[in-house]
């Protein structure tokens, strides 16, 4: 089974986020990116499907911050191919929709039975790459789905619903699934490895452009302004009470 993994960079939110000049987007030149973590759940459902049932990995990205060392560390755990999209504008990030139409090139060159993309990505959380790829290629889909099993021509998923609810299904390939979650935690590669990948491998180069598609129209950023602060009650327990209960009633919750 040949796989495709589509793999993007995204801001890292444990860092400041910086606003860019124009007030509707990221300053992508201030900020850290990483990789998405829903992409590398896939890439690990990916990783699980190979050692099970043999096949190739091929890992897909466009050129945004430092993604050559992300497709080299999805190689070193175990994919066997890396292409990186470069062309004007994309270090700028591209919208779900954009990234779906782009990789339909990409997926005519390499003919996988089974695209799997991150459920979403916390840049946007529309999860809809794997719906606008589906929809694109005339393929057959899944999305929220936790575990991913070959079976000849078809695959068996389980897909989440709200409420815990879960469904099996039988998928025919080719087909495009959203991962949620991999069946186990996403796997580490030291560091020694991925320098060891980067000096023995090379990527394949696309260049694309950036489809015109309807876009959402951000019309403004903002930081949260912090407006008050946590009144921190010290003291022992039947005085913090006190305290709470005059705090209600001054706020008019208790007469």
């Amino acid at each position: 089974m040949k796989m495709l993994v589509p793999m993007k960079l995204v801001p890292d939110v444990v860092e400041e986020l910086v606003i860019a000049d124009d007030g509707a987007s990221l300053d992508r030149d201030a900020i850290g990116l990483k990789l998405n973590e829903w992409d590398e759940q896939a890439l690990e459902q990916a990783l699980l499907l190979k050692e099970a049932a043999g096949g190739e990995i091929v890992v897909v990205a466009a050129e945004t911050g430092d993604v050559e060392e992300a497709l080299y560390t999805a190689i070193a755990k175990g994919a066997d191919r890396g292409i990186k999209l470069v062309g004007d504008g994309l270090e700028q990030g591209l919208t779900n929709r954009q990234y779906a139409e782009m990789l339909r090139s990409v997926v005519e060159e390499v003919q996988p039975d089974l695209i799997l993309t991150g459920v979403q990505a916390n840049d946007d959380l529309d999860g809809q790459l794997s719906t606008w790829l589906s929809a694109s290629l005339d393929y057959p889909f899944a999305t929220v789905v936790s575990s991913v099993e070959a079976a000849g021509a078809t695959i068996a998923v389980k897909k989440e619903f709200a409420g815990g609810v879960t469904a099996s299904l039988t998928v025919q390939t080719p087909a495009v699934v959203g991962i949620q979650v991999a069946p186990s935690p996403p796997r580490y590669a030291p560091i020694s490895r991925v320098r060891q990948v980067m000096k023995a491998t090379s990527l394949d180069e696309v260049e694309v452009s950036i489809p015109q598609v309807p876009v959402p129209n951000v019309i403004q950023l903002a930081v949260p302004v912090s407006e008050g602060h946590a009144e921190m009650i010290e003291g022992e327990a039947e005085n913090k009470a006190a305290r709470i209960l005059a705090i209600l009633r001054e706020r008019g919750v208790l007469a």
